[in-house]
């Protein structure tokens, strides 16, 4: 299924949503849509880390090593980051190639290309959460699976969208991530199966709690941005 600009406007009328602090009728859990597609949420608590560390890795991890920080068990290989990606200065625009497996669910080629979030959410609303303080980073990106991954004209995977949104908190941040999947199948009788989305879901939160170990550390002693780690003693 081609998802059309109305669908698409359809699927994301409430997405403003996860731009808020309060509670949101699907934090984790999976959801199919009434088009077909499954909707996939986690809720992740990442100790001492905050959301321009978040924003920040997605500029500097460029290898399967890198990948395996992330999480060591279902990242497989890192494919490459496209000539649009420059370390420590920009992921949009940019498409990564990987490998990786969700669990007992054997490893996959994915295809993901990020955008600005201003193309989705709405801008005023996206830039007055980040001034009150209810969001420190967001990313989006379009999302495929398999070894040819079908894209668009633009060079989007066009089965589905990604989102990861982060707000600081007292012990560090609160990250949302959701998934929105299985567009090129939804009308037919091979849906995305809610194994895929239960797969994710334990992916996704195992792949964060990984990361939130080491990010800390890793970003004061690498980024380009003058940030100080603080004094522990």
């Amino acid at each position: 299924m081609k998802l059309t600009k109305e669908t698409e406007e359809l699927m994301f009328k409430d997405i403003n949503d996860l731009l808020s602090s309060k509670p949101i009728s699907l934090e984790a859990g999976i959801k199919r849509l009434d088009n077909g597609m499954l909707h996939v949420a986690m809720r992740n608590g990442l100790h001492n880390c905050k959301g321009k560390m978040l924003d920040w890795w997605f500029k500097y991890f460029e290898t399967t090593a890198d990948l395996k920080l992330w999480h060591p068990h279902d990242h497989i290989e890192h494919g490459g980051w496209d000539d649009k990606w420059i370390k420590h200065e920009n992921y949009i625009g940019a498409t990564i190639r990987a490998t990786e497996s969700l669990g007992d669910i054997p490893p996959v080629p994915a295809t993901i290309k990020f955008h600005d979030p201003a193309e989705i959410f709405t801008p005023d609303i996206l830039m007055q959460a980040y001034a009150d303080g209810e969001v420190s980073a967001v990313v989006y990106a379009r999302i495929g699976f398999g070894e040819n991954t079908p894209l668009d004209t633009n060079g989007d995977p066009i089965d589905g969208y990604m989102f990861h949104v982060v707000r600081d908190t007292v012990q560090g941040c609160t990250l949302r991530s959701h998934f929105f999947l299985g567009a090129l199948v939804a009308d037919s009788e091979n849906q995305v199966s809610e194994e895929v989305g239960f797969g994710l879901m334990e992916h996704c939160y195992s792949e964060f709690t990984y990361l939130s170990q080491v990010l800390p550390s890793l970003y004061y002693a690498e980024n380009k941005n003058g940030d100080q780690a603080p004094f522990l003693w």
